[in-house]
C-alpha cells in the first residue's frame, strides 16, 4: 500500500489505487466495521461445523433437522450481510476500476464522492424499510413457518438493519476521506 506524506493526514492508496487521506472518523468507523467483519469471518467456521454436524446426523444416523438447516441459512445470511461493509472498508468490492484507472486522481475522487453519496442514499432507503420489517417481526414474536424450525425470526431480520447501518457507516467513513482529499489545503 502506497503511503504519501504531507501536511494533513497521510494519503493511503488501497487496492483500487485511489489515494485518500484517513480522518479521525474514518479510522474509528473502520475499526468498528472491521470488528464486525472479523466476527462475520468467525461465523464461517461455525457454519462449516453446523453443516458437518447436519451431514453426519443425516447420513450416518438418519436424523434430519429443519432447525439445523435453517440455522445454516441464517449463519450464511448473517455472515454475508455483516461482510458487505467490511468489503467496502477493505476495498474488496466490485468496482469499475478498469475504466477509472485511466482517470486522474482528482477525477476519480469526484466519481467516488458521487458514488458514495448514491450508496448512502440507498442505505438510508433500505434501512428505512427494514426497520418496520424487523420491528413487526419482533412484536409478533415471529417464528419459522416450518414445523421444527427456528424461533425468533426477528433476529435474522434485525441483521438487515445492522448490515445497512454498517454499510452506511462505511460509506460515511470513506466519504470523509474523499472529502478531505478534495477539499483540504494540500489539494488546493
Amino acid at each position: 500500500m502506497k503511503n504519501i506524506k504531507h501536511n494533513a493526514a497521510p494519503l493511503e492508496a488501497g487496492p483500487s489505487g485511489l489515494a485518500l487521506p484517513t480522518t479521525a472518523f474514518s479510522r474509528t468507523a473502520d475499526r468498528v466495521i472491521t470488528w464486525f467483519g472479523e466476527f462475520a469471518s468467525a461465523l464461517w467456521l461455525v457454519l462449516v461445523l453446523v453443516i458437518v454436524v447436519q451431514v453426519i446426523a443425516r447420513y450416518v444416523f438418519g436424523v434430519g433437522s429443519i432447525a439445523m438447516e435453517e440455522l445454516q441459512w441464517h449463519l450464511y445470511a448473517i455472515g454475508f450481510m455483516l461482510g458487505i461493509s467490511f468489503t467496502e472498508v477493505k476495498e474488496r468490492n466490485v468496482r469499475i476500476d478498469v475504466l477509472a484507472e485511466r482517470f486522474q486522481q482528482r477525477t476519480r475522487q469526484w466519481i467516488e464522492l458521487f458514488g458514495l453519496t448514491g450508496l448512502l442514499v440507498f442505505c438510508c432507503v433500505v434501512t428505512w424499510y427494514a426497520i418496520p420489517f424487523f420491528w413487526s417481526s419482533y412484536q409478533l414474536n415471529e417464528v419459522s413457518a416450518a414445523a421444527g424450525g427456528l424461533p425468533y425470526r426477528w433476529v435474522i431480520k434485525s441483521f438487515l438493519v445492522t448490515a445497512f447501518v454498517l454499510l452506511a457507516l462505511a460509506a460515511i467513513s470513506r466519504l470523509t476521506r474523499v472529502w478531505a482529499a478534495l477539499f483540504t489545503a494540500h489539494n488546493a
